[in-house]
């Protein structure tokens, strides 16, 4: 099972982000902690000690929270579950705030392996656009920080098709990002996402984005350039030095079930997804309650196969055609000839070892390319049939 813990602080909210999130207030970190605590030792005891070889603090900003109350909450997972002895432990944070000493070496101390830091890019003027708190010297030092301390495992996150960007300085941005010489990095296409500030900007004509044509070579000579450099692209917008892929986020591609703690986490256990009161006070009431995770639905059976092709695809490594067989009984390549030849005839997919994939140049548009198969799975009635015992049946390899 993967573990996913939800901070929802920030110390601002950027202008660009949908994720929940907020600037806490009086006594609201304590308040959180002590919620999440108790959730922790809630499903503890619901899942009997169940194994967990993942775990991702994710956010918000899961560093605005003292190195501590993250060592406490390390403590109460090991009591509730089973964690595994190899287990990548996953921390995201902005630059500013954990270039200390003392808070990196008790994220060490408390078991968290994998630093994970919103660096987002190397302008100045693009990083106080999106309203960063950080400078780009602070960033670099607590990179080499990190690296003197003894992280071994560190991401980049970084972002593209950025207003005013063009291909060459998002280039030059990658040259010097291969420079630091970090063992992952996550370069995600910018979104306008609904009821942000960035999309009144845009709306408004005071920001203008890259047109598509400029935003296309973006991702593919980037991603050509990042490979050239040793990072191997397994994912969308993932690419990793061999060996030191996302465990976890692996784990979500490839469907493994996976629990998640604190305010606004989903989870998927046993083929029923829930989502966790969004409010902090809603949250710890429904914790002390007891009534966490009871308002979950069960996944159909169309929106397993949806979920199983959408995820598959969004890797290199591609959707196994015989996981398709044996969810649904069908064949995927001849439920898609036709869409899959005219995918192959434009070099956007490929077929190899019993897996479909997106080329580069697929995986650029795949989100028009899954509209396509997902349109031919509705017109052929799949998942419409009543497959009762297939969706109340927990996945293989819970152990249930």
């Amino acid at each position: 099972m993967l573990l996913y813990v939800h901070v929802p602080f920030c110390r601002r909210k950027c202008g660009y982000c949908a994720f929940h999130s907020e600037v806490p207030k009086g006594d609201a970190v304590q308040v959180y902690v002590d919620g999440l605590l108790r959730e922790i030792a809630l499903w503890g005891d619901r899942l009997g000690n169940a194994p967990v070889r993942t775990i991702f603090f994710g956010g918000g900003t899961p560093s605005m929270l003292p190195a501590r109350a993250i060592s406490v909450i390390m403590d109460r997972i090991r009591k509730a579950f089973a964690l595994d002895g190899a287990a990548e432990v996953s921390l995201e944070a902005n630059p500013e705030s954990v270039a200390s000493m003392d808070y990196m070496q008790t994220l060490l101390d408390s078991g968290v392996n994998r630093l994970s830091m919103g660096f987002q890019s190397l302008d100045p003027a693009t990083l106080k656009l999106l309203g960063r708190p950080h400078s780009v010297r602070d960033a670099i030092r607590t990179f080499e920080l990190a690296r003197t301390m003894g992280f071994a495992n560190i991401n980049l996150d970084f972002i593209w098709g950025l207003p005013n960007q063009r291909l060459k300085l998002w280039l030059d941005d990658l040259r010097a990002i291969v420079k630091l010489g970090p063992d992952h990095l996550s370069c995600y296409g910018l979104t306008v996402e609904e009821c942000t500030p960035l999309e009144q900007d845009v709306l408004q004509g005071r920001i203008h984005l890259p047109d598509d044509g400029e935003q296309g070579k973006m991702f593919v000579y980037g991603a050509d350039y990042l490979e050239s450099q040793g990072y191997l692209q397994y994912e969308v917008s993932n690419f990793a030095r061999m060996g030191f892929q996302c465990r976890h986020n692996l784990g979500y591609w490839e469907g493994e079930d996976y629990l998640g703690l604190g305010p606004a986490a989903v989870s998927t256990l046993f083929g029923r997804r829930w989502t966790n009161p969004t409010e902090l006070a809603e949250y710890t009431r429904s914790v002390d309650e007891r009534t966490i995770g009871h308002e979950g639905e069960t996944l159909t059976l169309m929106e397993r196969v949806q979920e199983l092709v959408m995820l598959r695809l969004r890797t290199t490594r591609g959707l196994r055609v015989k996981a398709y067989r044996e969810l649904t009984g069908r064949d995927f390549l001849k439920d898609n000839k036709s869409l899959i030849h005219a995918l192959h005839r434009n070099q956007l997919v490929r077929i190899r070892n019993g897996y479909l994939s997106l080329t580069r140049n697929g995986l650029l548009v795949s989100n028009a390319i899954l509209e396509r198969f997902f349109s031919e799975m509705d017109a052929l009635g799949i998942g419409q049939a009543p497959d009762a015992v297939a969706a109340d049946r927990p996945p293989e390899g819970t152990g249930a």
